[in-house]
């Protein structure tokens, strides 16, 4: 699959043509659209308020699989704007050729006039060309074949991302860049692990992502794609943007930063490069009197500027709100891993038949185990291609942004830590479904008739699920009263991802890679019904590929004598 930065630039080309070829606009009300029933009512509310708190926004950097309708969007215009080229260049062609013939005959009849005019049929055709050539000379040069590419334009307009996708495909790249350690040059030249396509940024494309970063207040962000753009625009690579606007954000982010120094010294060379730019002469005034303020007050002398090249990575990535920021991101890159020799001994596969289950006994699953305590176990050939491209087939059309439940309010928003679409499939939407709901019963020995919908996830660009919990913590959630809290999650990797898109458990150190047909299965809670905090867990920000899966939230309810309680808390 493409990598991330193919999936920004298709976002900001259509933005710009939208933005810049197209004058006239096309409006569309994206209308709500109710999820399949449940089998229970608690969890087709749950899922229909899903859907439905997304109908409003676009959102189609989220979803890789949704993105790929731009691509054929894309080649259409193509086409489209082809097709009024050619007809402009065969219009022109014609106006050439009236020119020519019409600039030799007036040389001619300007050399002598009444002397041309005394021909009888040459004063009967200047008549006739002035009063009817010239009036379809006319309205040829007024024939506009534009109109139908503005026509297919403006239909086409209503699918075209705006600028919330631009903007979080851009950040999408930043989370990337973050999470993986990648350096602003790798991810402009490409140089991705896993990618089929390359693609490059532009000046231009890194400028526009140090200004989304701007925008943001996120000089971290800006200072390494201004200097990014300004190292390419030294290497003389052409753009629209000029020095001197990289130069004034590049320079104001470093000051923000903290860095006096190399702010003085880049507003220095912007008004090298435009004397003139006025922020930049007041910037620097500015920065000289603080500099000098911290000399005296220091007792020390201003040491001589150096114009030494900004080296990446210069400064500190400032500290965000995600507590277990460090050891997730250390995970997603396959760094403290805890999987050790002893561990490893208490792995094992084996045949599963589901204590006897009548399903499994001539054609038993095969498990793995992924991981010992807390118990994760993969089962292998979990899903068929068939079954994938089914599920994946009627889950795409109805594919909106994922929810989170609000931890004050209990209500159902978006947020900025997971970044996917999904939607909800019941048993009756598809004979596949139900399959796979059978298949889910019968492997885990659970009962589905108490479980939540097959929820179908496809992530986008940089989709990740930041760490989380499956199970509530909210004692007084209303969705629990019915069918109580989630016992297990089972879930279906439905891709293979080339680089990325790790499950990691961030209590104690677990990687789960996905692997196209396989499903994974653990406990949210002990038997006692007590959380089990340790099966904290996240999705990694997808590098390179695009990210299916499919889950199962199994409840408690019904399941009482299938996983009795233990005798103390933590059984």
């Amino acid at each position: 699959m493409d990598p991330a930065e193919v999936h920004y630039k298709l976002i900001r080309k259509v933005r710009i043509i939208s933005n810049k070829e197209i004058s006239a606009t096309a409006e569309i009300t994206r209308g709500c659209e109710k999820v399949p029933a449940a089998r229970t009512v608690n969890w087709k509310a749950r899922a229909a308020s899903s859907w439905c708190s997304r109908c409003a926004e676009a959102e189609i950097f989220t979803s890789v699989g949704q993105m790929t309708d731009l691509i054929f969007t894309e080649k259409e215009l193509v086409q489209s704007l082809k097709e009024y080229i050619r007809k402009e260049e065969s219009r022109l062609v014609q106006i050439k050729s009236w020119a020519s013939k019409l600039d030799d005959l007036t040389q001619t009849a300007t050399a002598d006039p009444e002397g041309y005019l005394s021909h009888p049929v040459n004063a009967y055709k200047l008549v006739k060309r002035l009063n009817t050539e010239w009036a379809e000379l006319e309205s040829l040069v007024l024939q506009d074949p534009a109109d139908s590419f503005i026509s297919n334009m403006s239909v086409q307009r209503q699918f075209f991302p705006d600028e919330e996708d631009e903007k979080g495909a851009a950040k999408a790249l930043m989370r990337l860049q973050d999470t993986y350690k990648l350096d602003s040059e790798s991810i402009s030249k490409g140089r991705l692990p896993g990618v089929t396509f390359n693609a490059l940024l532009s000046v231009d494309d890194c400028y526009d992502m140090g200004k989304t970063a701007y925008s943001d207040h996120d000089y971290y962000h800006t200072v390494l794609w201004m200097q990014q753009a300004l190292k390419q625009l030294d290497e003389g690579e052409e753009a629209v943007v000029s020095k001197p606007e990289v130069l004034d954000y590049l320079s104001y982010s470093v000051y923000q930063m903290g860095d006096l120094h190399r702010a003085i010294q880049l507003t220095r060379r912007l008004l090298a490069v435009e004397p003139t730019h006025q922020r930049g002469g007041a910037n620097l005034r500015y920065f000289e009197r603080l500099l000098g303020k911290e000399m005296r007050e220091s007792n020390t002398e201003q040491p001589p500027v150096a114009e030494a090249p900004i080296e990446f990575r210069t400064y500190e990535r400032p500290v965000g709100y995600l507590p277990d920021r460090d050891i997730y991101e250390a995970l997603c890159r396959g760094e403290g891993v805890k999987m050790t020799t002893e561990r490893q001994k208490k792995l094992f596969c084996r045949y599963h038949n589901g204590n006897r289950n009548p399903r499994l006994l001539l054609a038993p699953m095969k498990e793995e185990d992924e991981w010992d305590s807390p118990r994760i176990v993969r089962y292998l050939d979990a899903l068929s291609d068939t079954e994938i491209e089914r599920i994946k087939e009627i889950s795409k059309p109805q594919l909106a942004r994922a929810t989170v439940r609000d931890p004050k309010s209990g209500v159902l928003t978006v947020a900025n830590y997971r970044v996917s679409k999904s939607t909800w499939l019941a048993a009756e939407d598809d004979p596949v479904v139900a399959r796979v709901n059978q298949r889910i019963e019968d492997i885990t020995g659970l009962t589905v008739e108490t479980a939540e919908l097959l929820q179908v996830a496809n992530y986008g660009v940089g989709g990740q699920y930041e760490p989380h919990y499956d199970f509530s913590r909210r004692p007084f959630d209303s969705a629990l009263k019915t069918d109580g809290n989630r016992l297990a999650t089972y879930l279906n990797y439905m891709s293979d991802v080339e680089a990325g898109g790790a499950t990691v458990f961030t209590d104690f150190g677990a990687v789960v890679r996905p692997r196209k047909g396989t499903a994974v299965f653990w406990y949210n809670l002990f038997r006692s019904g007590e959380g089990d905090y340790r099966t904290k867990h996240a999705a990694c920000p997808v590098l390179v590929g695009s990210k299916w899966v499919s889950n199962k939230w199994l409840h408690e309810r019904g399941q009482e004598f299938r996983r009795p309680c233990g005798l103390t808390e933590v059984d």
